[in-house]
């Protein structure tokens, strides 16, 4: 007798562990085509965006030689960078705490910073030029500032014309 209730008791334990366990998975419902159709959704414009960000970090990670071009040193150095131009000097040097704890040149911050200030102004109506300018100055810190379009061409900017 002694068996047999060993055995009941612990085919009703077995029971009531499967009914819990399973219970959640009927209460979402019976639809198993509902799973695939969430599946199949393209994917959110916030995916999208990390994603971009991911390919931006690794282009810009083959471009630049050294630990400079390591993605950690990539996105806190532009980070700085950004944060310098702003005059969140605060932020900044807490970013540059890290950027030199992750063992990232800061010789390449000072040289991308020299290369955003040195190409002038930014136009505050535009909030991504800085971002491009930053990039731009990361990849290439000797990249020489443009002249304005009056300073290029002086008998444009006057009307005059030589002929």
């Amino acid at each position: 007798m002694s068996d047999r209730v060993l055995r009941l008791c612990a085919a009703s334990i077995l029971a009531a562990a499967l009914h819990w366990g399973l219970a959640p998975a009927f209460a979402q419902g019976g639809d198993p085509k509902a799973g695939e159709k969430a599946r199949q959704q393209p994917e959110s414009p916030a995916k999208d965006g990390a994603s971009k960000k991911a390919e931006e970090l690794a282009d810009t990670s083959k471009a630049t030689s050294g630990p400079a071009g390591n993605p950690e040193c990539v996105w806190l150095g532009r980070r700085v960078v950004n944060l310098l131009w702003r005059d969140d000097l605060d932020t900044a040097f807490r970013h540059l705490d890290l950027y030199d704890r992750f063992g990232c040149p800061s010789g390449h911050i000072q040289a991308t910073f020299r290369c955003v200030v040195r190409q002038g102004n930014i136009d505050p109506k535009a909030p991504e030029s800085l971002g491009a300018r930053v990039q731009a100055c990361w990849i290439n810190p000797s990249v020489q500032p443009t002249p304005p379009a009056a300073a290029q061409n002086p008998s444009a900017a006057t009307g005059t014309s030589t002929q």
